[in-house]
């Protein structure tokens, strides 16, 4: 099988945890978004009121929609959200994968893009996703109420070069982002970041 550097990659696979669900970015979205939505409230105690069920439902789909169109304005081409309990908690946190946009300009070198694309981290390493060039980076995301950041976060990025026979493909980046159990050094955070990192392992390019 040729090497990752030799094919025309034009799409990807991912093996998320148990509990967690993707929504595609670019179409299906709201079906996804809805069965998130009815499978949540199919859990709901039965007891429950009928206006508290549907109070319920339009607060997540709010919640849902939100999550969309951050990650769209991120170019996100992909949405990965966990949607069940985690050893009984529900835990904040989201995978992104994004396309952004890094046709390259007379005098903008690749160098130049990927630093630009790292821009922020506070810990950066050379990494390799299923045979293609990348690089992990991690950074902490301090509270900022002025901003609506009412909690400190932990965010680990892979940027990973797509793979190509030919002109440059430029870059995807799976982005992992959580508030753990609120503090973004502790034992749980840790736990979350490394099962991101699992996940990575699972990462393969679909090819022509």
């Amino acid at each position: 099988m040729p090497t990752a550097d030799a094919r025309n990659a034009f799409g990807y696979t991912l093996v998320i945890p148990p509990g967690w669900t993707r929504i595609p970015l670019k179409e299906g979205t709201q079906d996804a978004v809805k069965k998130i939505v009815d499978d949540a409230a199919d859990r709901l105690s039965p007891d429950l009121p009928r206006d508290k069920v549907a109070d319920a439902r339009l607060e997540l789909y709010r919640r849902l929609n939100a999550s969309v169109k951050e990650a769209r304005q991120r170019d996100g081409v992909d949405l990965y959200l966990p949607v069940e309990p985690m050893h009984g908690l529900l835990i904040a946190a989201s995978i992104i994968v994004t396309k952004p946009e890094t046709a390259q300009r007379d005098g903008v070198t690749r160098h130049d893009v990927l630093t630009q694309l790292l821009a922020g981290a506070t810990d950066s390493e050379p990494a390799e996703v299923d045979g293609a060039a990348a690089v992990r980076k991690a950074r902490t995301v301090p509270a900022d109420p002025a901003k609506g950041v009412e909690a400190p976060s932990r965010h680990v990025d892979y940027v990973v070069q797509v793979p190509s026979n030919g002109a440059d493909s430029g870059w995807l980046v799976v982005s992992f982002s959580t508030l753990g159990d609120g503090d973004p050094e502790g034992d749980f955070t840790e736990i979350l970041v490394e099962l991101f990192d699992a996940v990575m392992t699972t990462f393969r390019w679909r090819t022509e």
